[in-house]
């Protein structure tokens, strides 16, 4: 039966938590593990994919701000927003599709936030879950020899105001909006991260969950390590 190891990293440094995405896409791409979802809160950072454009960066003011191998343009990561990075074996028949992998993703978010009332849909062309014309959930990934990497990120309760530094995925008329902004309320973020972990592994047709075992894994907000950049990266935020 086909096993989902998941982990909840807790809040972690983004260049941490690539390096441990790193490390874990290597040891899958020698067929040592199964499937893996990471999740994650990082402290506030702005990122752009491949596609980015630095006009889109309009005030970074003392925020960190990354490069990264993952398709599309910039975005915003912070406490209160729900970041996902699946490390996934596509090489499979059923799997191969990496457009297919994308609307699971975004199928995925469709059914967690409607599991607390929020009615939400794809907007194509563009990426991402979306309230007319307000964002609630970006992805951008990335596929290295077969595996993915990188992932999504839902607003539960983020400060939005640090998304008007930037042009959100370089779209100037799209609005960011979160889960709690929606509802008008409180939500707990481990009720969300729940929700999520149940609708994925539904998704994606995973039989067990089993808690992933990091006997090395970073943890605290000062690593300083390095990413090796990756050469291969589609779709995004």
């Amino acid at each position: 039966m086909p096993t989902l190891l998941f982990k909840d990293l807790g809040q972690l440094e983004y260049l941490t938590a690539l390096s441990l995405q790193q490390r874990l896409l290597e040891e899958k791409q020698c067929g040592t593990t199964m499937d893996m979802l990471l999740l994650v809160e990082h402290p506030h950072v702005f990122t752009s994919g491949r596609a980015g454009r630095e006009k889109n960066m309009l005030d970074r003011g003392d925020v960190p701000f990354h490069l990264t191998t993952r398709g599309g343009d910039i975005t915003y990561h912070g406490p209160g927003q729900l970041v996902a990075y699946p490390l996934l074996d596509l090489r499979s028949a059923l799997r191969r599709d990496v457009h297919i992998y994308l609307r699971n993703l975004e199928r995925v978010l469709i059914q967690t936030v409607n599991l607390f009332g929020i009615t939400a849909k794809r907007v194509p062309p563009w990426t991402g879950v979306w309230i007319e014309n307000r964002k609630i959930a970006s992805i951008g990934i990335a596929v290295r020899k077969g595996i993915t990497y990188h992932g999504l990120a839902l607003n539960m309760c983020p400060d939005l105001s640090y998304f008007n530094r930037i042009i959100p995925c370089g779209l100037p008329w799209a609005e960011i909006t979160s889960m709690e902004r929606e509802l008008g309320r409180e939500i707990d973020p481990r009720e969300v991260k729940e929700a999520f972990i149940d609708c994925f592994a539904k998704r994606f047709q995973y039989t067990e969950l089993e808690e992933l075992c990091l006997e090395d894994t970073p943890t605290g907000l000062k690593s300083e390590r390095q990413a090796a950049p990756i050469t291969f990266a589609s779709s995004g935020f």
